[in-house]
């Protein structure tokens, strides 16, 4: 066991610069490739081997490698926290908070809108606006604090405020998670704020508590979805002739 010790440490040692990043990564499959090509050569030979098998994986590969530890349907919100990897610039890599207007700032590039997409889709985009200025570059994209997760209820609720959204949650649920309606509010206005899409814009959408549970308005249980602000106004503050309160 000693002896077996003593070679991985010599094996882990010459992988040099490129496999400690692909270790930082999270990149386990890049390691064990690399671990192989060792193995299958000759105890005395010189480390360069396993580095130059890092250096053959192709852009595709390295994407695969870097971006393994997020999940391509994770959509980004404000407030969530990015580690951008250009590979083999450090002057690019960066970790950026997305601001609340949905972008967040790279060097030469500028602004970058990300709410709104995956970290694949961000990190299609930003290779490209990168070719410009970039031979050939590589970008990969971690989620390393989700924080936009959230929805806002307001007005008449029992408990108004912030709250995760944990699982997939419809207005009603929103609704029942603040604490239910207040005596005075207005079930069958209620407003939910929604940004559009890319994190431009703002949407309006309303919603009748009534229509919902006796007239099978189905529809209009909305399902919630990060950042959206739901509202309950009071009976004194809205007033629609012909619409029951």
């Amino acid at each position: 066991m000693r002896l077996l010790g003593v070679l991985l440490a010599g094996v882990l040692a010459g992988f040099g610069i490129d496999c400690a990043f692909a270790l930082f990564h999270g990149s386990s499959p890049l390691l064990t490739e690399a671990h192989a090509a060792d193995a299958s050569s000759s105890t005395g030979k010189d480390n360069v081997t396993t580095s130059s098998t890092v250096q053959s994986l192709s852009p595709t590969q390295v994407i695969e490698k870097l971006s393994n530890i997020v999940s391509d349907e994770y959509t980004i919100g404000a407030e969530d926290v990015l580690e951008i990897t250009v590979w083999r610039n450090q002057d690019l890599s960066k970790t950026v908070q997305v601001r609340p207007d949905g972008r967040f700032s790279m060097p030469v590039i500028r602004d970058v809108v990300a709410v709104g997409k995956t970290p694949s889709q961000l990190a299609d985009e930003i290779t490209r606006k990168l070719r410009e200025y970039v031979q050939n570059p590589v970008v990969a994209i971690s989620v390393k604090e989700v924080n936009s997760y959230s929805i806002f209820v307001l007005g008449e609720v029992v408990k108004p405020g912030k709250y995760p959204l944990k699982s997939r949650t419809t207005l009603l649920q929103g609704i029942t998670i603040a604490g239910g309606f207040t005596p005075v509010a207005a079930r069958n206005q209620v407003v939910v704020f929604r940004f559009g899409e890319n994190g431009s814009g703002m949407q309006t959408l309303t919603s009748s508590y009534d229509d919902i549970v006796l007239r099978g308005g189905i529809a209009q249980n909305l399902e919630l979805r990060a950042g959206d602000t739901l509202v309950v106004p009071s009976e004194a503050m809205v007033v629609f002739p012909g619409h029951p309160q």
